[in-house]
């Protein structure tokens, strides 16, 4: 049961028996900060090779094999009627069916260096291939876009558990303490909707802060309500250090009300966070160069452009993870074709020149060497014609999703489908594994981060996971 505020006290024995005030409690809060990022910039169980992430999630699930993953046996038996142990297909059927095999609708061609064969679905992003780490083994859980999304983004698909970002800086804390640790732009609210972005059992401070969501055009997505048109900022100021003050006596006398102490920090942070978020979020302050470079005021690039610079911005802020949503808020999302792929193509001119404009911006400013880019959806794309038709059908046995910076190897692929891009069959990277090994590169072992929730101790991998070594540079 919780106290209430003892009724002797009046509001102004509560003001005077804080002393120091505000300011104080202010202060304390910043050597405490500066005192968990000098810990954590030390490496929290290990020297880390990452200091931040940044997910680029392609809601939907894109397809691999007409982008990242050359099956040559496409073409050569497009067409021919074939069975596949698929199951999707055989939870529906209860067996295995024949279906017509789909060659890719783009051409696939060799780049960089390293010679590696993307498609002409991303021409730009295909520019980058000497700087990217592919992982075609990936396979995950979940055959429908609600259970998988929801275990991509916490790792479980039957519990309500805390998403990535919030695991991140719950172990690794903000390296800004003017804005938020975790930062998710234009979020989707289907398939998951704010589970996705959750701290679910975690303290309440290492919830994701939305900026949009899906659907809004990126140019009027904001933080909502992160200025305060009626009162000056002096007023404001005496407001917060009057309400601190009640909230903190409050808290003295019940230190055991984490929600209440969840409500002091992000009144504290709010506040904060008036002078530092809309500078940030203000795109007009970068150079039209920068802009173009990300197809900001030209179409289709604009809106999810403006997403990856917003990003940009603020992981050189100091937040620690942020994550960018292609997306939208329907039950069949942006990448999900079944009966049109060559839809496909629509959302690739999207996002392809603003993702390859983010990994140059981040290259040049040094950003790219600590920053953990990670590139992806839910899971991949069938090799058959579903149903016969233009389309593909789910496929969360086999997909591609590519890493950049942070510590991984450049120019390196790691994992492999069978001859149709099926089945991952060797070097097999679970989604477990992928959590695992975000965690690794930040200086955090994923068996070790833990909290302890209703009688047992929970954490991103659950009970499983593991490290990939084979990806991260020595």
């Amino acid at each position: 049961m919780q106290h209430s505020m003892n009724p002797s006290l009046s509001r102004r024995d509560v003001l005077r028996s804080v002393g120091c005030g505000f300011g104080y409690l202010a202060l304390t809060d910043l050597l405490a900060a500066q005192a968990i990022a000098k810990a954590n910039n030390s490496g929290l169980h290990h020297p880390a090779k990452a200091k931040r992430v940044l997910f680029i999630f392609m809601q939907g699930g894109p397809s691999h094999v007409d982008s990242f993953d050359h099956k040559p046996r496409l073409q050569s038996d497009d067409g021919k009627m074939m069975s596949f142990d698929d199951a999707r297909v055989k939870a529906k059927t209860g067996k295995v069916v024949e279906h017509r095999v789909m060659k890719p609708l783009w051409k696939f061609r060799p780049y960089g260096q390293t010679g590696k064969m993307v498609s002409d679905l991303f021409p730009q992003i295909a520019t980058h291939v000497d700087d990217l780490c592919f992982l075609h083994g990936m396979h995950t859980e979940g055959v429908a876009h609600g259970p998988a999304t929801l275990f991509l983004h916490t790792g479980s698909i039957n519990l309500v558990r805390p998403s990535v970002g919030s695991w991140v800086t719950y172990g690794l804390g903000s390296e800004n303490q003017d804005l938020p640790g975790f930062v998710t732009i234009l979020p989707s609210m289907g398939n998951g909707g704010p589970r996705n972005f959750s701290n679910a059992f975690l303290p309440t401070k290492f919830q994701g802060t939305a900026i949009g969501r899906a659907g809004v055009p990126a140019k009027d997505a904001n933080i909502r309500n992160i200025t305060n048109q009626t009162q000056s900022v002096d007023a404001q100021q005496r407001q917060l250090e009057l309400l601190n003050r009640i909230n903190r006596e409050q808290f003295r006398m019940n230190s055991n009300d984490t929600e209440l102490e969840a409500v002091i920090g992000s009144y504290e942070l709010a506040y904060r966070m008036q002078t530092k978020a809309p500078e940030i979020l203000d795109l007009a302050k970068e150079s039209q160069a920068t802009q173009k470079l990300y197809g900001i005021g030209a179409q289709p690039t604009d809106s999810f452009g403006r997403q990856c610079l917003m990003a940009r911005r603020l992981l050189e802020s100091g937040v620690r993870y942020v994550q960018v949503t292609y997306g939208d808020n329907s039950d069949n999302p942006a990448w999900d074709q079944h009966s049109n792929l060559p839809k496909h193509a629509d959302h690739a001119k999207a996002v392809d020149q603003p993702v390859s404009g983010l990994l140059t911006d981040l290259k040049a400013r040094g950003l790219l060497e600590d920053t953990l880019v990670w590139f992806g959806g839910e899971f991949g794309r069938t090799p058959y014609a579903e149903k016969n038709g233009t389309g593909r059908d789910h496929n969360p046995g086999g997909f591609t999703m590519w890493l950049a910076g942070g510590g991984v190897k450049p120019g390196f692929s790691f994992g492999q489908t069978d001859e149709f891009g099926h089945h991952a069959v060797q070097d097999k990277v679970h989604m477990h594994d992928m959590h695992a090994t975000l965690l690794h590169l930040l200086g955090v072992d994923h068996t070790r981060l833990t909290f302890r929730f209703a009688g047992r101790d929970f954490r991103l991998t659950d009970v499983a996971g593991h490290v990939v070594h084979e990806i991260i540079r020595s």
